[in-house]
């Protein structure tokens, strides 16, 4: 069970770590790539604990062009995508 279910608009993109991150409370930051995202991932870890969190996300903001300024296209709400694994 994950930490928290949290939007990907209350993250942020860390330019540095080239991801989006969250504040763990452990002091680090939950860590998810774009490139995760157009998989299909919606797991955050923390790379300092053994926490997560569920990321919620319309992947077709990510999917298509590898940029996402060239779309000019803001981040929306979306709905929650449910994902079963195998």
């Amino acid at each position: 069970m994950s930490y928290d279910d949290v939007e990907i608009e209350d993250m942020e993109w860390n330019e540095e770590l080239q991801s989006y991150t969250y504040p763990c409370p452990c002091g680090d930051l939950f860590q998810i790539t774009k490139e995760d995202l157009k998989l299909g991932e919606e797991i955050a870890r923390c790379p300092s604990c053994s926490l997560y969190i569920t990321v919620i996300y319309n992947m077709e903001d990510f999917l298509g062009d590898s940029n996402q300024n060239r779309t000019n296209k803001p981040l929306q709400p979306s709905k929650q995508q449910t994902v079963t694994v195998a």
